[in-house]
């Protein structure tokens, strides 16, 4: 996709989104540290390393059921170090608040960044605050750093899944993207949808007591969903990967609403869901341990990393179709 403008789809996480990232903000990063395309840098310090993340979070509306964009903020965060296998230690928040914004609507939202920083024992330790003018940030945008503690080596890398590899997920797809669409457009649904919002660094944590360095890859299905992220791997480690759908959990009330939407559920965001790419031995085990924290009662098994480039779909028919890397504007306003 080539645009002589700047577009919506180029942050909706699909196609137009990863060619903008190759094309405009490559070419600026770090040969070597800066173009790994992680969710965080590898980076050395002292005898040893650390990893960094940077992340901004606009959402609208700032609540929605199941959490906020101070929640999102920091379990966002959060969960890019843990898709490197880090412990998180310290976060950094700016806020661009909007001219208007309500004092209590912006307490509220404090408080949720500081409940959610204690819950998962990380300290704020430093930021930013700037006021724009009426209409010019869409009520509140943040940005976060974080910083953390590698708790394996080598690190889990988008490159390093092979071949015979399993793919599980902690649970079912699009519950944040569909929560959150629900409240912006004032839908009416007979069953009450909620975000699966949640910093999902303590599941990392079990799964890697018990796999090690049996976990190849970790993605959190955020913009672009689980079709986005299977596509990532897939071409970054140079493989096919194949999904089973009666093994992927779902949310009855999130398949309905895609169904009525017209929206393809693997394609929706999530908050609160990661994909793990495992050696096909320690797969049991890790599974066992996911099974056993509160964020992955859900999780499953899900496919196979196979011999080719391409994601397929053996769907409930037995028959098998290709998911492709989502394109296009997705919905914007959402992480």
């Amino acid at each position: 996709m080539t645009s002589d403008i700047v577009t919506l789809a180029h942050g909706s996480g699909g196609r137009a989104m990863q060619e903008f990232i190759r094309r405009e903000l490559m070419p600026i990063c770090d040969q070597e540290l800066g173009r790994a395309l992680e969710d965080a840098a590898r980076l050395p310090f002292a005898d040893g390393w650390l990893t960094f993340t940077t992340d901004t979070f606009t959402v609208q509306p700032l609540e929605f059921p199941g959490g906020d964009i101070g929640k999102l903020a920091i379990c966002g965060t959060i969960n890019d170090l843990a898709m490197r296998a880090s412990q998180p230690l310290y976060i950094s928040l700016s806020l661009v608040i909007e001219e208007g914004l309500k004092i209590d609507t912006l307490r509220r939202l404090l408080g949720s960044i500081g409940a959610a920083a204690r819950e998962n024992n990380v300290a704020i330790v430093t930021g930013d605050t700037k006021v724009v003018g009426k209409g010019q940030a869409d009520g509140l945008f943040i940005n976060t750093a974080g910083i953390g503690k590698p708790m394996m080596e080598p690190l889990p890398g988008v490159t390093r899944a092979q071949v015979g590899d399993k793919v599980l997920i902690n649970g079912p797809v699009g519950e944040h993207g569909i929560a959150v669409l629900v409240a912006r457009e004032g839908l009416q649904l007979q069953t009450e949808l909620e975000s699966d919002c949640a910093a999902l660094a303590g599941l990392v944590a079990d799964m890697v007591a018990a796999g090690g360095r049996a976990i190849h890859t970790l993605r959190d299905a955020t913009r672009g969903g689980l079709a986005a992220v299977l596509n990532e791997i897939a071409a970054a480690s140079g493989v096919g990967i194949e999904i089973d759908e009666s093994r992927l959990p779902q949310n009855p009330a999130v398949m309905g609403a895609c169904e009525i939407l017209g929206l393809e559920p693997l394609e929706v965001a999530n908050e609160g869901k990661l994909v793990a790419v495992v050696a096909p031995d320690a797969a049991p085990q890790i599974l066992e341990a996911m099974r056993e924290h509160p964020l992955g009662r859900q999780s499953a098994i899900v496919g196979e990393v196979m011999e080719g480039n391409r994601v397929t779909l053996k769907t409930l028919y037995g028959t098998s179709r290709i998911v492709d890397m989502p394109s296009g504007e997705l919905l914007p306003r959402i992480c």
